[in-house]
């Protein structure tokens, strides 16, 4: 009963913050919010958020959760420019995953990522001698489709496309598009055998 209250009182709070929240999210612990942009733009639906993750947009960046996806503690979402975080139906992101925007990351349904999960849709320049982190960013779309299963501390690179059914070994690094329902394991991740 005490949870339930004070899943209540965070909703309610996080609208009053402008963010456009379902009012039957489960939220145990209030989310760090870092909005340089609009609160509308954080979407949240039926979800079940289990500890303190950190949500930062900028600019025109949008965060999307839809109902039934579960969000374990210490993940931190950041959608930049007119980048686009969808989290759909029914996904499980676990502890500790770190989802970088800038570029749209579209996760399909009843996806399960293992902890410790990277998902970059950018990454530095680093041509001549500059600085680096004067150099700005290349921004490419990430898509996770359908029935996608991540071991723990995957890494995805920015422009892949992760097809439906894919699994993910663990401590793999993808840098190139799957099949659908292969089995892919490596750095870089390659298929070793399909499910089907």
């Amino acid at each position: 009963m005490f949870k339930k209250i004070i899943s209540k009182v965070i909703v309610f709070s996080l609208k009053l913050k402008g963010v456009n929240i379902d009012t039957n999210a489960i939220i145990l612990k209030f989310p760090t919010l870092k909005i340089r942009g609009n609160p509308k733009n954080i979407k949240i639906g039926k979800v079940q958020i289990m500890g303190e993750i950190d949500l930062r947009i900028r600019e025109n960046g949008k965060i999307e959760i839809e109902d039934g996806c579960k969000i374990e503690k210490d993940c931190r979402l950041v959608s930049a420019r007119d980048g686009v975080i969808k989290i759909s139906e029914n996904s499980t992101i676990t502890i500790g995953a770190i989802i970088n925007g800038g570029s749209d990351v579209i996760i399909g349904k009843n996806c399960v990522l293992g902890p410790r999960a990277i998902i970059n849709a950018n990454d530095h320049k680093f041509e001549g001698k500059e600085l680096i982190k004067n150099q700005g960013y290349i921004h490419k779309k990430v898509v996770i489709e359908d029935d996608c299963w991540f071991g723990a501390n995957v890494v995805v690179n920015k422009g892949v496309i992760i097809k439906k059914g894919s699994v993910v070994g663990a401590c793999s690094l993808v840098t190139k598009d799957t099949e659908e329902y292969s089995i892919n394991f490596g750095v870089p991740a390659k298929k070793i055998k399909s499910r089907l």
